[in-house]
């Protein structure tokens, strides 16, 4: 009977080591999945900073608001944009037209005029210029007329030409160009446009006066005694006639005496 009980506790034993196994080690966590890359953020206020300088224009950005609309069509859409900023010496040369007289809408007019709602390299002004007209943020009438010829870009903006004389940024989605005059609209200043000045005539030279050598042999050549005496000669050309006649008369009186 004991002998059967022990057996009995040997294989439920058994069993029990069969059926409970060892606690299995815990499993390492997925990772996560790394972050989708974006695209880089551009800082317009950074470019024109340290580029430039552009303070002037950065200022007008500030003021009219116009850099949160150029900030957000740089970073927030897949058109990009293009913009051409003029130096602070532009601005400053600006005597007539001023922008100082003009009406808060209409400046920010002038520099929402100053941007291509798209990007565009160099290569691509070469297409540009072929089209009639392309509008810029400022909408409506507010167009640019682009030209290339052999790679100089030039802008008309209905009242003066400009040029684009480097690249300040030119990487996808933004580009910024520099310009030597401040873009001004028709559609704002008319098409009263001032004459451009007439270059000032060239002075005459006077001529050189006589140098004082030139002058003493002038004088020498002019005054009395350097010339022949003509009329020292002249009398004794007329002495000699006389004495010629004295002489024939003598002899005649002589032969008739």
């Amino acid at each position: 009977m004991i002998f059967l009980v022990c057996t009995l506790l040997l294989l439920s034993s058994s069993a029990f080591a069969k059926t409970v196994s060892p606690p299995s080690p815990p499993e390492s966590p997925t990772p996560a999945p790394a972050p989708a890359p974006t695209p880089d953020f551009v800082n317009l206020t950074e470019l024109l900073t340290v580029a430039g300088p552009f303070h002037t224009f950065l200022q007008y950005l500030q003021s009219t608001k116009v850099l949160d609309t150029f900030q957000n069509q740089a970073n927030n859409t897949e058109e990009g944009i293009t913009i051409f900023v003029p130096k602070d010496s532009s601005f400053a040369s600006l005597k007539k037209p001023s922008l100082s007289k003009l009406k808060d809408d209409e400046i920010k007019q002038v520099i929402l005029f100053h941007a291509l709602p798209h990007f565009y390299s160099l290569a691509d002004f070469k297409n540009l210029s072929q089209t009639a007209s392309t509008p810029t943020f400022a909408g409506g009438d507010y167009t640019l007329n682009f030209t290339d010829n052999s790679g100089t870009v030039k802008i008309n903006s209905g009242w003066s030409i400009t040029k684009v004389t480097s690249a300040v940024h030119a990487t996808d989605p933004v580009a910024i160009y520099q310009v030597d005059k401040v873009l001004l609209p028709e559609a704002i200043f008319g098409t009263d446009i001032p004459p451009v000045p007439a270059p000032a005539p060239t002075p005459e030279i006077a001529p050189a006066a006589d140098s004082p050598t030139e002058q003493s042999a002038d004088s020498k050549s002019s005054s009395p005694s350097s010339s022949p005496d003509h009329s020292s000669s002249y009398k004794i050309v007329s002495y000699g006639i006389w004495g010629n006649l004295v002489f024939a008369t003598f002899g005649l009186l002589v032969v008739f005496l």
